[in-house]
């Protein structure tokens, strides 16, 4: 039984080579269908549903958590997200990295700031200890 947010086998191929590790006489490792464990992890993000009312088409929801957060550690969401940025570039006919990038400098200049004062809209104040708004 499949569910929408299943990966196809053109989309596992892609990011299979990712999941393939070898212990030291060269031999794949495996102890559970990583693509199973994807499946579920998906499945989970798009459905929003709690980890123990996963399916039971899917690996037991303790199994499934242990390889979300080992792979949120290893960074191999990142190393995916990474792999399917440069494929969808290739695919529009560019270059698979980005030649340049651009910040919005009014966006990273509030940052700061912000966090370390705000302003109390019924009292037109910034906070106890700075000046009023009101002139």
């Amino acid at each position: 039984m499949g569910y929408e947010t299943d990966l196809t086998d053109k989309q596992w191929e892609l990011i299979k080579p990712l999941f393939e590790r070898k212990n030291n006489t060269g031999k794949h490792l495996e102890n559970q269908d990583k693509r199973q464990l994807v499946n579920a992890v998906l499945y989970l993000n798009k459905t929003g549903c709690q980890w123990r009312l996963l399916p039971n088409d899917f690996p037991k929801y303790s199994t499934v958590s242990s390889f979300y957060h080992r792979a949120v550690q290893s960074g191999l969401w990142e190393r995916i997200n990474a792999l399917l940025v440069r494929e969808s570039r290739k695919a529009l006919g560019r270059k698979p990295e980005p030649t340049y990038s651009l910040i919005d400098l009014r966006s990273v200049k509030t940052i700061g700031p912000s966090e370390e004062r705000g302003i109390d809209g019924g009292k037109k104040r910034k906070d106890a200890n700075t000046i009023s708004l009101q002139t």
